[in-house]
């Protein structure tokens, strides 16, 4: 596997403000995808040149949930790759055949301060859920990665 054939991003596992006392995860639904189930994701973001994994965590979250007031609890401490599926979302981000994400917990400082309505939206909506609604309502490409993550931070004590 060549490193350059994978798009580097971040991702952010978010915990509600009510965490460690109420622990449910941010997730939220893609708008560019019409008419299909389980579309939802943590959101997510490519690193620009010359840009850390944290200062590209923060950019993200403030263009994709209009928030970046959020506290960096933990971070995967291993680089993690996926292909894309083949169709439409390959064609986008030709001529990455996948990613390569670095994945960050974090807990909102305060749920209010999220808008979707950023100047790109990305997501038309988002919930808090449980652990277990997760795996029910994420992307099926996305799921082995989400459990390797979610099951490391379950492990580490965090969640």
């Amino acid at each position: 596997m060549q490193l350059d054939e994978y798009r580097p991003n971040v991702a952010a596992v978010i915990l509600g403000d009510k965490y460690p006392e109420i622990c449910k995860f941010f997730i939220a639904k893609r708008n560019d995808i019409k008419n299909a189930k389980n579309i939802w994701q943590f959101p997510q973001g490519g690193i620009d040149n010359g840009e850390s994994p944290v200062d590209a965590l923060y950019r993200e979250l403030k263009e994709e949930i209009g928030t970046d007031n959020v506290e960096i609890l933990a971070e995967y401490p291993k680089w993690l790759s996926y292909n894309f599926p083949k169709g439409s979302i390959r064609t986008k981000m030709y001529p990455f055949k996948g990613q390569k994400q670095k994945y960050f917990l974090v807990k909102l400082k305060d749920e209010n301060n999220i808008n979707l309505q950023t100047p790109c939206p990305e997501f038309i909506k988002y919930k808090f859920v449980d652990y277990d609604s997760i795996f029910l309502n994420i992307v099926y490409f996305k799921r082995p990665i989400y459990r390797q993550v979610l099951t490391y931070f379950k492990k580490e004590g965090y969640i």
